[in-house]
């Protein structure tokens, strides 16, 4: 079914909706006009005498450059290609497709000027599956995403290359293949595809999706192994956390309390429990991953309202009659709220991993045998599971560190200021892989533990997470090859296999849906 997107009011569900399931998309037609007033201010400064950058004019460094009006169509057509530098492995098809569904919207605000069959051009290569090869390196997120963009601008008029039906090819044959033809540029529409924030837009945006399901899911696994080392549920009374305030911690500590409701094992040493306070990485996940999944919330707002927004230069204000250049490409927003889903990301993995750790050293894990395995010593059991999602952990700190501090000039210091959200988005997929396999891991100790408590039972809720998880997870009675079961761990996790397996509420599960 085609999804029809308002522009300026696209939500972030819609979005998920189309990446996660690759639908073809259209604009309301209430955006026609809008487009098509902004396309005719275009025209007439083409007819006219003045320089107006973008249009009659060359660009960046260029731009005193004046260029006659038979040359216009070339200097679109040329601005894409000289663009097309990108360079590193290329970004999958579906993020790739986001980014072309976000530049549908930037344009439909009608404050482009491109002609309408460019937009339809766009709608139909989304439509029949044809979708540009884009280079994942290139962009320093300041005069817009250009390289990535320029690489599926060059899809767009028969340049470069394009998969259809999982095959890589040139783009005009995949065209042709799919029964349409190359568009050629008009004035300002190479510029107005070019620049904007698309590319780092659908990557922060694939990103926090991906953050979200790992944040629900370390719900999960933080109850699994509270009940695996026999922890306490006290620390999640609601008073506790109502008292300090915060949303996601609120939610957190009702949503884990839920989770354990009717444990066999936390009851049996309700009384009597000598034991005073757990260790942090069990009494206080509310705060931590609650703490997180406000930075989460906040930095969807962000990226909500860049998704809607109009990123190119120059501006066409068909109210004001005017075209100018201003900076919308300026990318920092976009690269804040990476950096701050990027520390999200980091902590969850942190104090999940602590959680790892707590359950397979004897000293600490309240009577469960060393590693977790029923037989220490001729088997090390969950040894270097642990020791794996301690490097993971590790390169996630690392990757942690704040990109839009690292500016540097480029295009002879015309461009001197840069926001480096390109590669703050990109490297999220790469951190929220790492915390895939740290809670696959913690998942799987967490079980492993809880069968150790046998005949005591753990909650109903934590039992369909354990079934779901040994559905591909066998025990570990024995030391075996362990890395299949890692992957499928992880790959439970990433899909949110296991947070479906139980019941969370909405918070929880926000933007993971």
């Amino acid at each position: 079914m085609t999804v029809i997107l308002t522009p300026g009011a696209a939500t972030l569900a819609q979005l998920h909706d189309i990446w996660s399931g690759q639908k073809p998309v259209t604009l309301d037609p209430s955006s026609y006009a809008g487009i098509n007033a902004a396309a005719a201010l275009v025209a007439l400064a083409v007819a006219g005498d003045a320089a107006v950058y973008g249009i009659n004019t060359g660009f960046g460094k260029l731009a005193s450059v004046k260029i006659a009006p038979k040359d216009v169509a070339t200097l679109q057509r040329n601005l894409i290609l000289s663009h097309c530098c990108g360079v590193g492995e290329p970004l999958d098809a579906a993020t790739t497709r986001l980014m072309m569904v976000l530049k549908l919207l930037s344009l439909g605000r009608g404050a482009s000027g491109v002609v309408m069959t460019t937009v339809d051009s766009l709608e139909a290569m989304l439509a029949k599956g044809v979708t540009p090869v884009i280079p994942s390196q290139g962009s320093v997120g300041a005069s817009g995403d250009l390289a990535p963009l320029a690489h599926m601008a060059a899809a767009m008029i028969g340049e470069g290359e394009a998969m259809l039906d999982g095959v890589r090819m040139p783009s005009a044959k995949a065209l042709a293949k799919a029964g349409l033809k190359p568009i050629i540029l008009g004035a300002k529409e190479g510029l107005a595809l070019i620049n904007g924030t698309q590319f780092s837009t659908a990557c922060a945006l694939v990103g926090l999706w991906g953050a979200w399901q790992n944040a629900a899911t370390s719900v999960l696994t933080c109850a699994l192994s509270t009940d695996a080392i026999m922890g306490s549920t006290a620390p999640l009374q609601d008073a506790i956390h109502t008292l300090r305030g915060h949303a996601g911690q609120i939610a957190v500590a009702r949503a884990q309390r839920a989770l354990m409701a009717g444990s066999q094992i936390r009851e049996s040493h309700v009384d009597g429990d000598t034991r005073v306070q757990d260790p942090y990485c069990i009494r206080c996940q509310p705060q931590v991953t609650g703490a997180a999944m406000d930075v989460l919330n906040f930095a969807a707002r962000t990226l909500e309202i860049e998704a809607n927004a109009v990123t190119d230069n120059p501006l066409v204000l068909v109210d004001d009659n005017l075209i100018v250049s201003g900076g919308n490409f300026h990318a920092e927003p976009v690269g804040f709220a990476a950096d701050q889903i990027a520390v999200a990301v980091s902590e969850i993995g942190a104090i999940a991993q602590r959680r790892v750790a707590l359950m397979v050293d004897p000293t600490l894990s309240f009577d469960l045998p060393p590693f977790l395995t029923p037989n220490p010593g001729l088997n090390s059991g969950l040894m270097i599971a642990e020791v794996t999602t301690a490097a993971l952990m590790s390169e996630n700190k690392h990757l942690a560190n704040p990109c839009v501090t690292d500016s540097t000039p480029t295009s002879a210091n015309q461009e001197d200021h840069v926001s480096m959200a390109a590669h703050a988005a990109r490297r999220l997929l790469r951190m929220n892989a790492n915390l895939n396999v740290i809670l696959g891991v913690e998942a799987m100790c967490g079980v492993q533990g809880i069968e150790f408590r046998a005949p005591l039972q753990t909650s109903p809720a934590l039992r369909a997470a354990m079934a779901a998880l040994r559905a591909h997870v066998p025990t570990l009675a024995e030391d075996r090859y362990m890395a299949p079961s890692i992957q499928a761990a992880a790959e439970l996790v990433a899909s949110g296999a296991l947070t479906r397996a139980v019941d969370l509420p909405a918070f929880v599960k926000g933007h993971a849906q």
